[in-house]
């Protein structure tokens, strides 16, 4: 263990030891009292089949649109047609985009801020040389009773899949929403394409120029985690994002006189680099608990075992400490400050010659709070060699806004989750990656991330990975949710 890292911790413990007892002992769950909810009705066979051929179509967006195979889109918009006949009959339907979908249900009071649910469309492509390590080919959609396997079966088509679901059963169950509810589906999520080829944007600006004002959205993002840490923790984490990462990819480039490697200098380009290099990666952004994380680390601490709760009890005292040890630890870092890393680099076309230029790519993640521009006034701060060139590259996105978590459409979320599981502690989140949530922050100020169903964090990391799959076991309760916070999100 980093020597920083153990003194810090044994401060920390020091610090617990002097804590009164008395203050870990009552230092517990909230006590929230949840209505029973009525059971809700889902057709559990014909969601998986509908999932299991939904994962058939390969709709994978290009960067650039022209690029884009748009008769799979047009394939899949069918075959949404096909299957779910009341949306299609009962909701008004836009394309915007070429591909995106906007299907508005319109609710019975014109006066009440809208709700919407998101879900994309595309699936990122299978990554070269990997086809043959998938148990199922990633484009059967095969259903073995367990899993469904298939690229989207989590990200997120089953989520995707799960909206419509449960839009259909409540039209044929005849309710009818207060609130209009719309269903909104980006075409191109998983790129990062320009702003007027970008589906979620593309929605936004129409509903702007309605004249819509979202009350609420709900889109990917968080998920439930079972959280086990033997004597310390056995709870389901449900973890609702409130905020995204930004994100930017940042070129730093030295160049030098170039020639024959026959005769080196005593420090190439490449030399050079390495030093803007250290310094770079010894100049790390500062770690802090914001107030996101703090309620985060409250509502888990109050779940941990009692002798772990003298900390957690006292982490107001010891956020400076949690901030100092978490920074040496890379998944708590990336939950308490702007975190980047160096990904790509480029010199020499060959082994014997000198490279006129050498390059490296940053890519960084940064917290909420902070910008691209922070981010570049903070590579000229650090770098000694100031004969650097530094290049911000097309893609970037600046963090989101953090939504509330007092707000009536997180205590909705937060209650259909306790109604759902008693052992469930339901804490705001912040989204490492990216969602299409944040380009509706022009009309929205309350945006959750949460998608309900429960996988382990193995699963999880199956994600744009190899083997791919969704438990049928999770999948009606995920339905149920989507249908009770339709119920209560679109009532006034």
């Amino acid at each position: 263990m980093d020597k920083k890292v153990k003194y810090t911790l044994l401060a920390a413990l020091g610090a617990a030891a002097a804590s009164v007892p008395i203050k870990a002992a009552l230092y517990t769950p909230e006590k929230i009292e949840v209505p029973p909810m009525a059971d809700e009705a889902v057709d559990l066979e014909r969601f998986r089949k509908n999932l299991s051929d939904a994962i058939k179509f390969k709709t994978i967006a290009a960067k650039e649109a022209v690029n884009t195979d748009w008769t799979v889109f047009d394939a899949f918009h069918d075959f949404l047609k096909e299957r779910y006949p009341l949306i299609h009959s009962k909701l008004d339907l836009t394309v915007v985009a070429r591909g995106s979908l906007v299907f508005r249900w319109k609710g019975s009071r014109s006066d009440l801020d809208p709700i919407a649910l998101l879900a994309h469309q595309d699936v990122v492509p299978i990554s070269e040389g990997t086809w043959d390590d998938w148990t199922h080919d990633p484009f059967e959609g095969f259903d073995d009773g367990e899993f469904i396997w298939g690229r989207g079966a989590l990200d997120m088509k089953n989520h995707l899949i799960g909206v419509l679901e449960s839009v259909e059963t409540l039209l044929s169950e005849d309710f009818v929403p207060e609130r209009d509810v719309y269903i909104l589906l980006g075409h191109n999520e998983e790129i990062m394409c320009a702003s007027n080829e970008n589906g979620a944007t593309c929605i936004c600006e129409y509903l702007k120029e309605k004249g819509v004002h979202l009350d609420a959205i709900i889109d990917e993002g968080g998920a439930i985690l079972p959280v086990n840490v033997k004597g310390v923790i056995n709870r389901h984490l449900a973890g609702i994002g409130v905020a995204e990462k930004g994100y930017a990819d940042v070129e730093v480039s030295v160049t030098a006189k170039g020639g024959h490697s026959s005769q080196a200098p005593n420090h190439t380009a490449i030399g050079h680099l390495a030093d803007v290099i250290k310094d770079i990666e010894g100049h790390q952004f500062k770690a802090k608990v914001s107030p996101m994380i703090r309620e985060l680390l409250d509502k888990v601490g109050r779940s941990c075992s009692y002798p772990v709760r003298l900390v957690t009890c006292n982490m107001k005292l010891l956020e400076p400490v949690v901030a100092k040890v978490g920074s040496f630890i890379p998944p708590a870092a990336s939950m308490l400050r702007t975190t980047f890393g160096i990904t790509m680099a480029s010199g020499s076309p060959q082994a014997n010659v000198l490279p006129q230029k050498a390059s490296v790519t940053v890519n960084f993640r940064m917290f909420p709070g902070q910008t691209v521009d922070d981010v570049l006034e903070h590579l000229h701060k650090v770098i000694r060699n100031k004969n650097v060139e530094i290049n911000l590259l097309p893609g970037w996105k600046n963090p989101s806004a953090v939504s509330p978590s007092d707000s009536r459409s997180f205590k909705i979320i937060e209650t259909i989750c306790r109604s759902m599981n008693d052992d469930v502690v339901v804490a705001p989140y912040l989204v490492m990656g990216g969602t299409d949530a944040c380009h509706y922050q022009p009309i929205c100020e309350n945006i959750y991330r949460y998608s309900p169903f429960l996988v382990s964090t193995s699963l999880l990391l199956t994600t744009h990975g190899t083997n791919e799959r969704i438990p049928v076991a999770v999948m009606a309760d995920g339905v149920k949710f989507f249908k009770r916070y339709i119920r209560l999100a679109s009532a006034e």
